[in-house]
């Protein structure tokens, strides 16, 4: 295919019909721009366009960009388009080519690594991303084809660095799914200042609920049935009404009935959000019912339980309180039991009292939604859920044969990814299944088998008989499982089989962890900060933009926190040079650490010397509340800082093991860890302190005389480690890495080399929740109940302890010439 030409794109559209832009190349040279489309056509895919040689060089990629390096994401090379294309969000009507729904995704500019027209013939393209949502270092590599392919393979790759996230841990496509232009808006100041003549955007994403252990006994709440069915949010306008699945796929052919009820509902142009359903004779869902009428592609008798309003008649309603949008609704549709668009009721009473009905009419159980809270896309504690007895969705890994009189397959195996994004091996399931249903799976997973596992630790057998020998299939289906616990092994246990699972991508599911009700008590306690704190004399752009939707944590409070903790972070910030995590788009968008000064300064923010650190721009130092504060300011979360002060940067003062879990591992196994190398370090007559990461782990630090050099330090702290690593084998490892760390914990040790830091005491957390890093004593470590004991939401309990449990750290300042000795008489392993 040539470059430049966009003759293909013009043959294949009827520009009387599609609203899509005509358009020849612009005669450029060079790369960029970059646009990343969401396409709901057929199948929900993306299209990935890079503006090279006046056109827009463009890849189809079914899944979309991830942030992790180790997913390779197939990109399956499509004409060129118009660079005007780039701009376009709207329909494509059916019968033209890619009919369905096209919102901008991302938006940005790319810049190639070397050569990037030898990169495109030779097929490994190097670039850079500085889009909104996705930025850093990307591959893209042609896969190995006939030279005369149409249409080359190809795989998109995120690179290492600081950028990359992995997948189990933030999904990209799933976290930030709406449009960079329609959904976009400034939102509202007050609730009352709703935007008329809002344009109706082509694709929404959905809220998600938290699953929690019980309700919050804090909080003004309202609770609905939880509904076993598909989530589906449908968009109307006139007589055009089309219903999209949680990942945007456009289900309007498969529903025709519901579509053609909303439309006789003579609604004006709206976004609803609710939920597809098939009712048993009792008028309970039933998930399996539910899947057997898509199966037969009989589906005129499934009800659509709207519970949501977020458009209506040209205003964006997503600013509202909950209650405000649900009167809206409710004035909108029917609540008659028979219709086939109905509105979902709220129910009246004690959640608990509320639960245990659900429980026995045969529901799923409850969803609660905070009475006044806006409409946020993604997953948010202001919805949460609460179910009757354990289910979730598992990933089939591999089949057995059917045993005795029975047909089609015996059980289903079943796994799920774990951090690092490995598949693991979480059982199998044998009952629920129909002869139907039974004879349905088994045609569908044999067009799946393979040779290989696709699991990380999967079974070699299954039961005892020969029969039991597993079929491996590639991991593409997912299975909705009811089931009474889990065993010490990880495995379900009297797993029951509900259904098949169209509305769910494989590579999302994990296990899914209830949060105890505390977690979900932030609005009372936020209120409370933005009463009691006066914000500083200083502008502040957009206080009220939401930067955590888990948390709901604003701009302002962001900052107002800072002004509350400043007296008791600045002695961990005091002359030490200072990486700031920056996160303009909030904890879920893009990100990027600033080290170094730029050429538009941060006000208050200290420049030091450059002869600290040659070769690169002057080091950054933060030493006044102003400067704090102008940091949060200008978007900065997280502040991390040098083991080493401006004042001898080559000797350092301090050592820093973050103790860094692996998946599998839990909050006690890290409590004892943390016990274990106190032990150590004590042995080694070296004194430690404590505190919470924010994150997931503890950070352990000592404090030191400045005399030995950072290559001398970082030795001894690996020494450390890998003895550790030796004795303890079943619980730390010296490496780093995902996947060398499951079921242990690697004790971070490079923290102590030139240059690298650490989050200081005080520190936020740009994760969701907003965890902060708090000092606290030996003594209160047995009782800590979480990684996340304080956060920006709930602080102010430990703002009268402080660093009090730091107070010898100064007076605790050690040298290491007796601890290196010792270590080396037991661990009996000579220095490197």
């Amino acid at each position: 295919m040539a470059v430049g030409n966009i003759a293909t794109y013009n043959r294949k559209r009827n520009f009387r019909v599609t609203p899509e832009p005509a358009g020849k190349s612009t005669g450029t040279r060079g790369a960029g721009r970059f646009v990343v489309q969401k396409h709901a056509a057929r199948r929900l895919h993306y299209d990935f366009r890079l503006e090279w040689e006046g056109v827009l060089r463009s890849w189809a990629v079914p899944k979309g960009p991830s942030l992790d390096p180790a997913v390779k994401r197939m990109a399956v090379q499509v004409e060129d388009h118009p660079v005007s294309y780039g701009d376009f969000e709207g329909v494509i009507p059916p019968g033209e080519y890619g009919a369905g729904t096209v919102i901008v995704w991302d938006r940005g500019q790319w810049q190639p690594v070397g050569d990037a027209a030898k990169g495109f013939r030779e097929g490994k393209i190097k670039f850079t991303l500085e889009g909104e949502k996705l930025r850093g270092g990307f591959t893209l590599v042609r896969m190995r084809g006939r030279d005369d392919e149409r249409q080359p393979s190809w795989l998109l790759i995120k690179e290492k660095d600081e950028f990359a996230r992995p997948a189990a841990e933030f999904d990209v496509v799933e976290a930030l799914g709406d449009s960079v232009i329609t959904g976009k808006k400034k939102p509202a100041r007050k609730p009352a200042a709703k935007r008329a003549g809002a344009a109706l955007p082509p694709l929404l994403a959905p809220q998600l609920a938290t699953l929690v252990t019980a309700p919050p006994d804090g909080g003004e709440w309202q609770y609905e049935l939880k509904l076993d069915g598909y989530r589906l949010l449908t968009r109307v306008d006139g007589s055009d009404v089309r219903c999209y699945t949680r990942n945007g796929n456009d289900w309007s052919p498969r529903l025709p009935r519901i579509v053609q009820a909303v439309r006789e509902l003579k609604l004006p142009s709206c976004w609803l959000d609710g939920e597809v359903v098939a009712l048993d004779e009792e008028g309970v869902p039933h998930f399996q019912m539910l899947q057997n009428a898509f199966d037969r592609g009989s589906t005129a008798e499934l009800r659509y339980i709207v519970f949501d309003l977020l458009f209506a008649d040209g205003e964006d309603l997503r600013e509202l309180p909950q209650t405000d949008r649900r009167e809206r609704l409710r004035r909108m549709l029917p609540e008659r039991r028979g219709a086939l668009v109905r509105f979902s009721a709220t129910l009246e009473g004690a959640p608990a009292r509320l639960l245990a009905a659900s429980r026995a009419a045969g529901f799923e159980g409850l969803i609660g939604k905070r009475a006044d809270a806006p409409y946020r896309s993604g997953r948010s504690r202001d919805w949460i859920k609460l179910k009757n007895g354990q289910r979730q969705e598992f990933v089939i890994g591999g089949f057995t044969d059917p045993q005795g009189s029975r047909t089609g397959l015996g059980s289903l195996l079943l796994g799920v990814h774990d951090a690092s994004g490995a598949l693991r091996y979480a059982g199998n399931v044998g009952t629920g299944f129909d002869e139907k249903t039974l004879a349905a799976l088994h045609q569908k997973l044999v067009r799946l088998e393979t040779a290989a596992s696709p699991f990380e630790n999967g079974p070699q057998k299954v039961g005892t008989t020969r029969r039991a020998v597993p079929h491996w299939v590639k991991p593409r289906l997912v299975a909705e499982i009811s089931f009474a616990g889990w065993t010490a092994g990880k495995h379900v246990r009297q797993g029951v089989f509900q259904g098949l699972r169209e509305d769910k991508p494989p590579e999302q599911i994990t296990v899914e962890q209830a949060r105890a009700p505390s977690a979900v008590k932030g609005t009372q306690k936020r209120k409370a900060v933005r009463r009691a704190v006066k914000l500083p004399d200083m502008r502040i752009t957009h206080p009220e933009r939401v930067i955590d939707s888990q948390s709901g944590v604003t701009k302002g409070e962001l900052v107002a926190y800072y002004a509350q903790v400043a007296s008791l972070m600045l002695p961990h910030l005091a002359d030490r040079p200072v990486a700031m995590l920056r996160a303009p788009s909030g904890v879920t968008g893009a990100m990027f650490f600033q080290k170094h000064a730029e050429a538009r300064t941060l006000p208050h923010v200290d420049r030091l010397p450059p002869s600290l650190d040659p070769d690169h721009g002057a080091l950054l130092a933060i030493s006044s509340e102003q400067g704090l504060l102008s940091a949060a300011q200008m978007n900065v979360i997280e502040l991390h800082t040098w083991n080493a002060t401006r004042h001898a940067i080559e000797k350092p003062d301090r050592i820093v093991f973050d103790l860094d879990p692996g998946s599998g591992v839990s909050w006690q196994q890290v409590k004892e860890a943390a016990v274990l190398l106190r032990a150590l370090l004590d042995e080694l007559e070296l004194k430690s302190f404590l505190k919470t990461s924010g994150g997931k782990g503890l950070h352990v630090v000592l404090p030191l005389k400045p005399a030995l050099g950072w290559d001398e330090v970082k030795q001894f702290t690996g020494d450390v480690v890998r003895h550790l690593a030796r004795v303890i084998p079943q619980r730390f490892v010296a490496k780093s890495g995902p996947t060398n760390r499951v079921g242990r914990i690697f004790v971070d040790y490079l923290r102590n080399g030139r240059g690298a830091t650490t989050a200081a005491a005080w520190s936020a957390r740009a994760r969701p929740g907003m965890g902060v890093s708090v000092p606290i004593g030996w003594d209160e470590l047995a009782g800590l109940a979480g990684p996340t004991e304080w956060s920006v939401s709930s602080f102010e309990e430990r703002l009268a302890i402080g660093n009090k449990p730091w107070k010898a750290y100064e007076r605790s300042r050690q040298g290491l010439t007796k601890a290196v000795k010792a270590l080396q008489s037991i661990s009996k392993v000579p220095r490197k």
